[in-house]
């Protein structure tokens, strides 16, 4: 399963969704690789606790090989890291995915990530892709690499509007690139259960038919504490409230994912 977090709306959660639900899935022993194409590299940071350019390789390598012929190619799984916990694999970001980005997208490398993980196949259970805040080259890769995306929601109106673009960029790709790409489910973060605005606005997502998942996510000093220890909340501090319900939006998605299989057989 090839499972893309992306919302064009920066700020929502994104690489802290995307490393807990790896850490997660690593954790209950899955083999799981990690994939953060955002160059600002948050997911790397977090889930290393080192910079990318501390590290032997990353994704910047990757797509670099892409533009220049060589007699000798490294194949994908050369361009993986280890991480620090068990079942857990990165293809690790770098600062220097921004400079690449137009010479990638002026030669048209679009399918060079699905071609990676097309190789991969079957080295990995789960494989998890964090996006940068913007429908560019490498979100765009993303979404035709992967199965299925998950969209963060943080609850104020802005994030309303740009859900919707969101959807119709969706609908664009499947057109376009991928016509099997499951919106798997809308994940409301930094929920405020005792404030009336976001209960009202999950509610009209709701009633509007969008699949808003049953599980939200708290705000909590503890995921600031986590990040700047480089540790996810599933190690961090597992029986913390937030730590348990990233563990339950991680069972709703696989038992929503189980239902989908059973009705497509």
């Amino acid at each position: 399963m090839r499972r893309v977090v992306f919302n064009q709306k920066g700020g929502v959660g994104k690489s802290t969704i995307t490393s807990n639900l790896a850490a997660i899935s690593a954790n209950n022993g899955l083999k799981t690789l990690l994939i953060d194409l955002d160059p600002q590299g948050n997911s790397t940071h977090y889930i290393m606790g080192t910079p990318s350019e501390e590290l032997e390789y990353t994704l910047a390598d990757f797509f670099d090989q892409a533009l220049n012929f060589k007699i000798r190619p490294k194949k994908s799984a050369e361009f993986i890291v280890e991480s620090p916990y068990e079942n857990l694999d990165l293809l690790a970001s770098h600062p220097a995915l921004e400079e690449l980005q137009g010479k990638l997208e002026s030669r048209y490398k679009i399918f060079k990530l699905r071609e990676a993980l097309d190789e991969l196949q079957g080295q990995y259970d789960m494989v998890y892709i964090d996006t940068p805040p913007a429908l560019n080259f490498f979100s765009r890769s993303a979404l035709i690499a992967a199965n299925g995306v998950l969209i963060p929601f943080d609850c104020d109106d802005f994030s309303r509007k740009a859900l919707y673009n969101l959807l119709d960029a969706l609908n664009e790709i499947r057109a376009d690139h991928n016509p099997t790409l499951a919106l798997e489910g809308i994940v409301v973060n930094q929920f405020q259960p005792q404030a009336s605005l976001p209960r009202q606005l999950v509610r009209e997502l709701l009633d509007e038919g969008l699949p808003v998942l049953n599980t939200c996510l708290s705000s909590s000093v503890k995921i600031r504490e986590s990040h700047q220890a480089s540790v996810p909340m599933v190690h961090f501090m597992p029986s913390h409230k937030l730590a348990q319900q990233f563990s339950a939006l991680n069972d709703e998605i696989q038992a929503n994912l189980k239902k989908a299989g059973k009705k497509a057989a």
